[in-house]
């Protein structure tokens, strides 16, 4: 075998010392409301994650991200924030998350939160006062107000949208406007505001001192913005260069907040970690990156790429690269709270595609729309595709995140009605949008019972009868089930994670991938359909049983190094 690429992330730590924790660690995200509901409401909560401690410890990770767990209103699945320093009381309390701190960290599992500082809930004590409190108010100037354009000022300031569809203004009952660049429930902070800058870091230190381990920040790259006068329009807007001067996006200066943050995370022993949520572009993703601001970067590739060597090749190689050079370690993501799962993805015959020809993150809205029922989709090929890309992305050096059901092989739920759904991008976008209800839906724990196990009463989104095949409890003592495969990964990857480098391996097939860490562990994907002959036979774990010699397609296969056969 030869090595024809060889792309390595230094390591970036003095010789002797031990890496921190996030720089490989595999971290599991808990979409809280819709993992286990420990009280019967239909609504998951804190106790009903403290009463999986044990499944997540014998999972094998080394994180929890926690969604949003704050009072809330949901009007955007708890990411509009009410307080940021307490617990939704139908969640639990403060005392609820300290003992899910305590029952984590036994079981040698760190606690990831999710910080949303772009904007509050509506319902925020400082937005009603601000409601109360009129023009030119203190209180108005920790929000984004201003006055309406015409004769009466009864039209928006600017003509620019919502992420969510629809304008991004609102207007009070003083006449007065206010900017959401999501939900109408969702008022964005004015981050030129001391005052909103010296309350997060309150925020920060309040979770900290509790014992938290990190935080993942929502939209980072959205805080900062340059309201100068005159605003520009929407077009205007869309033909900017995201070069750090954009009036609303990715602006440079938003970076001296994080270099506050910075300071506060530092200041604690362990230094507290930080993650940002940010879609900007690849040359720009190393700012937020970089040890001086949040230390790491979501990379969202693998979330656009199809099924195919070329593509996860590309990813993983100009990733890795980016990760040099921030000094930091890259991130894989497959499935997430805002997009289709993957198993789903991989199923689909004609994803929808940008206009790039890549497929969009939130690609199978035909088949939604068709509430599942459309001939477009093979569940099984999608089912194979997805635990050999995992096995694939677990392999790789860098944080692997994972997201709560994807163990167990679930599909994007297609059968929700109009009248049940949620997420406010349906409503916004008058049902255009289907939304991310799908990849929401509470778990299967259970192949039977009340809303198969989640909780004694029903569940806050529909579970579908088949949801009973890809229960918790019907994979236990299966060793070839999604859950076992993926536990004898997450058992093996903490043997692959030594130097955050690999090096690609000649396969003599475009659709075959073939790496290896610096300490012999190999990492082989077919993405063809064609079996592709192996010289070893000593597999360690498998996506599916290698057959005679020989890698079926769609499947990948650990192997150890040669001396620990």
């Amino acid at each position: 075998m030869s090595i024809v690429d060889v792309q390595n992330t230094p390591d970036h730590t003095e010789a002797g010392e031990v890496p921190p924790w996030w720089r490989q660690a595999a971290v599991y995200q808990i979409y809280p409301r819709s993992f286990a509901d420990a009280n019967g409401d239909g609504l998951g909560d804190i106790p009903g994650i403290i009463s999986k401690a044990d499944y997540l410890g014998g999972l094998g990770i080394d994180a929890v991200w926690l969604s949003p767990f704050y009072p809330s209103a949901l009007a955007d699945g708890g990411y509009d924030v009410a307080d940021y320093r307490d617990v939704d009381p139908r969640l639990g309390t403060l005392a609820d998350f300290d003992d899910l701190v305590d029952a984590l960290h036994s079981r040698g599992i760190r606690v990831v939160v999710d910080i949303v500082p772009n904007h509050s809930s509506d319902q925020h004590a400082w937005f009603q006062e601000a409601l109360a409190a009129g023009r030119g108010s203190v209180a108005r100037e920790r929000y984004i107000f201003r006055e309406g354009t015409g004769p009466d000022g009864s039209q928006p300031p600017t003509d620019w949208d919502s992420t969510f569809g629809g304008p991004a203004w609102e207007r009070v009952e003083d006449g007065q406007w206010y900017l959401h660049n999501f939900a109408i429930e969702q008022p964005d902070l004015n981050w030129s505001n001391p005052e909103v800058r010296a309350d997060f870091v309150t925020t920060l230190r309040f979770w900290s001192d509790r014992g938290v381990d990190g935080f993942r920040i929502d939209v980072a790259h959205m805080l900062t913005k340059d309201l100068t006068e005159p605003l520009p329009s929407q077009a205007a807007l869309d033909a900017m260069p995201r070069d750090g001067q954009h009036p609303m996006v990715d602006r440079d200066d938003v970076h001296e907040v994080y270099a506050e943050w910075r300071k506060v995370f530092n200041s604690y022993d362990p230094p507290r970690t930080a993650v940002a949520e940010a879609w900007v572009d690849k040359g720009r993703v190393p700012l937020y990156a970089h040890p001086e601001s949040l230390g790491q970067a979501f990379n969202f590739d693998l979330l656009q790429a199809d099924f195919a060597a070329d593509q996860f090749l590309s990813v993983v190689t100009a990733n890795l690269e980016l990760a040099a050079a921030s000094g930091s370690s890259s991130t894989w993501v497959l499935s997430n709270h805002d997009v289709v799962r993957h198993a789903t993805r991989y199923g689909l015959a004609h994803p929808e595609r940008d206009a790039e020809g890549r497929p969009t993150v939130k690609h199978g809205l035909e088949w939604l729309r068709s509430g599942g029922a459309s001939s477009g989709i093979d569940r099984e090929v999608g089912a194979r595709r997805a635990l050999a890309a995992t096995l694939f992305m677990l392999g790789l050096p860098g944080s692997s995140y994972l997201y709560q059901g994807e163990e167990l092989g679930l599909h994007e739920v297609a059968e929700i009605s109009d009248a049940e759904r949620q997420d406010p991008t349906f409503f916004r976008s008058e049902g255009e949008d289907l939304g991310r209800d799908g990849c929401r839906v509470p778990l299967p724990w259970h192949t039977d019972g009340p809303a198969f196990g989640f909780g004694g009463g029903g569940s806050h989104l529909p579970q579908p009868p088949w949801f009973a095949d890809y229960a918790m409890s019907g994979q236990q003592g299966d060793p070839a089930s999604s859950l076992s495969v993926y536990r004898r990964a997450l058992e093996l990857r903490r043997a692959l994670q030594t130097e955050e480098s690999l090096e690609w391996i000649a396969t003599g097939r475009a659709d075959v991938l073939r790496y290896r860490r610096p300490n012999g562990w190999e990492v082989v994907t077919n993405f063809g359909s064609t079996p592709f002959a192996l010289d070893r036979d000593d597999s360690q774990v498998f996506s599916a049983e290698p057959l005679e010699g020989a890698l079926p397609g769609e499947s990948t296969v650990w192997f150890a190094p040669d001396d620990d056969r």
